[in-house]
């Protein structure tokens, strides 16, 4: 990187909560967040939303006229997105940069759609223009009034830190010295659970935790999802008070064997993390905050690709999965948030199945992995 980037601001939804505070808490709390809830004709694992969430939700669609047709995806970036650029002390006529993007995108919206369509031959007015991609970042941008670039995408889940690493690029540039970046998913319908289910990797675990993500032991797959959103403000240099440094960046993506499947040692996330480390000596990383779905082929890659870039000094291991589940094209940013609040906190959050002794060390730098399907690696390197 050229220069360090600042994380000015960030602000989330999830089964965590919504404030920084709530969330903190959340992580120090020993119990998980997800819940058994009927979707479709099932019951099935599942991290929601509280319900002081979905309320301010349903305040803001119903705060105006235009946004009563929009999915839940665009609702929740938007809700979010307003508490970033307040924190951060952004308006409007900065003109900043927006890339937020979404695995699956508006998913509720286009199924409804899709039923209706299957039923009556005809599609609704809206249906189109609600569920492009490309909804997210343009109401989210008109919301804000800002008239920087737009950019939405998906690149499933790593979505949320290729939104980063498109933020640090545009500042680099010098095109921008502002950029909104982040994910918002709402995967919690029929279609996409029974999506999952059909790949044979969605948890049917009986017992106190649904997700055994980072369990070394399990013997079956156990992913679950979640739905929430993130956004964080990125600001060129550093700035007084930045809630971390965004240090180094690195991506990678690996020859497809399988549309879902990475290498049994993530070739994609070794050159993504010696990537982002570039001249940093790996013994100065701390922490490595896990993609680690909670399936046994994911999780077991991902600790095999760090055994093979840190060696003999193994950082230390963490994931939110097992906590507040997979909430696809958004965990990216919320594994950042949580990386944020461990530098701030100078707290490490232990999983149920890791135990690891820290030593009271401080915490200094920590990595933050992501992929997606495909082997879409990215991983982004912080610090005080």
């Amino acid at each position: 990187m050229k220069e360090p980037i600042s994380i000015t601001a960030l602000s989330s939804i999830s089964a965590l909560g919504s404030t920084s505070e709530e969330v903190w808490s959340s992580y120090l709390d020993e119990n998980h967040f997800l819940s058994e809830i009927n979707i479709g004709n099932q019951k099935v694992w599942a991290s929601e939303l509280p319900n002081d969430i979905k309320s301010s939700l349903t305040e803001l669609q119903n705060s105006d006229s235009k946004y009563t047709a929009l999915d839940e995806t665009v609702l929740f970036a938007i809700y979010s997105a307003r508490k970033a650029v307040e924190k951060a002390g952004w308006n409007g006529s900065d003109n900043f940069g927006i890339n937020i993007g979404s695995s699956r995108g508006a998913t509720s919206l286009f199924e409804q759609y899709h039923e209706e369509f299957l039923k009556t031959g005809k599609s609704s007015t809206l249906s189109s223009p609600t569920t492009t991609l490309g909804n997210i970042s343009s109401w989210v941008a008109h919301d804000l009034k800002t008239k920087g670039p737009e950019i939405s995408h998906s690149i499933t889940c790593s979505t949320a830190l290729h939104a980063m690493l498109n933020g640090i690029a545009w500042i680099q540039s010098g095109m921008t010295d502002k950029f909104l970046v982040g994910g918002s998913e709402a995967p919690l319908t029929p279609f996409t659970i029974a999506q999952m289910q059909a790949l044979k990797i969605y948890s049917t675990q009986t017992g106190k935790f649904p997700c055994k993500a980072l369990d070394p032991k399990k013997k079956r797959n156990t992913m679950v999802l979640g739905e929430g959103a993130g956004i964080a403000c990125l600001e060129k240099g550093k700035v007084p008070n930045a809630l971390g440094l965004i240090e180094g960046i690195g991506y990678a993506t690996e020859p497809l064997e399988h549309n879902i499947s990475i290498s049994t040692d993530a070739q994609c996330f070794q050159d993504s993390m010696k990537m982002a480390l570039e001249a940093i000596d790996p013994v100065d990383v701390d922490v490595v905050v896990m993609h680690a779905p909670g399936t046994v082929k994911g999780d077991l890659s991902e600790v095999s690709a760090i055994e093979k870039v840190f060696c003999n000094k193994s950082p230390f291991l963490t994931t939110n999965k097992w906590k507040v589940g997979h909430t696809f094209g958004a965990s990216g940013i919320l594994s950042i948030e949580m990386a944020l609040l461990m530098l701030q906190n100078q707290t490490y959050v232990q999983t149920p199945f890791l135990k690891q002794n820290v030593e009271k060390r401080p915490i200094r730098k920590v990595m933050v992995n992501a992929v997606g399907f495909g082997g879409n690696a990215v991983s982004i390197l912080l610090s005080k």
